[in-house]
């Protein structure tokens, strides 16, 4: 598993086109510069680890783009210590980058092969997430809640109430929603008490379906 001065450098440039993109959470860009994404591509990928695009990964699953990593991670206005549950660890990248801006994570992915393979990988790069879980990511982790985010990094034909009860108040959730052409709205609401939920819009994007169930 090697990380060279190449890879540095790619990386050093991918996080100068995410902020030409219109990143600029200084502490998303520290860990999209710092965090191996080549390690998490099968290794026939791996020129093609600091472009920014997705790439599938096997379980008919993709590591997302890096800049909608990055847009989702700033939508979520990380503080250290957070505790985020994220739905759909797939590749573990966008894992990998909450556990490196400070943020307690639990996962869980219905891919049985990519959970393993993920949960293997993880720590090898030195990344502990508090939780990783084998499941049905639209029932979330009620025994682990509340939650100061959530993150859903498939598209979903709608917000699942189990991850919405599973908020703080305050709390942010983060989810791609299809509309009706089929097309994702990354959609983030915000938590205002027991009963209100505030909701913002920021247009498309392109994820793989969030499946119920697991696999």
């Amino acid at each position: 598993m090697r990380d060279t001065g190449k890879h540095q450098g790619l990386r050093n440039q991918l996080v100068s086109v995410l902020e030409q993109k219109g990143i600029t959470d200084k502490n998303v860009l520290a860990a999209i510069k710092k965090i191996p994404r080549h390690l998490f591509l099968d290794s026939s990928f791996e020129d093609y680890a600091y472009q920014d695009k997705a790439f599938p990964i096997g379980a008919g699953q993709t590591i997302s783009q890096p800049y909608t990593v990055a847009f989702q991670s700033q939508l979520l206005e990380v503080d250290p210590e957070h505790k985020i549950l994220e739905i759909g660890t797939g590749s573990g990248y966008q894992t990998a980058v909450l556990c490196t801006m400070g943020a307690k994570v639990y996962s869980v992915e219905r891919q049985r092969e990519l959970f393993k393979t993920t949960s293997l990988l993880l720590p090898k790069l030195g990344i502990r997430p508090k939780h990783l879980s084998f499941g049905d990511g639209y029932k979330g982790l009620p025994n682990f809640a509340p939650f100061d985010s959530v993150i859903v990094t498939a598209g979903a034909p709608f917000i699942p109430k189990p991850l919405m009860a599973q908020l703080k108040i305050g709390g942010r959730l983060i989810i791609p929603v299809d509309n009706e052409q089929g097309i994702q709205i990354m959609t983030m609401l915000i938590r205002k008490n027991e009963t209100q939920f505030e909701k913002h819009e920021f247009g498309e994007f392109r994820f793989v379906p969030l499946l119920e169930n697991k696999n």
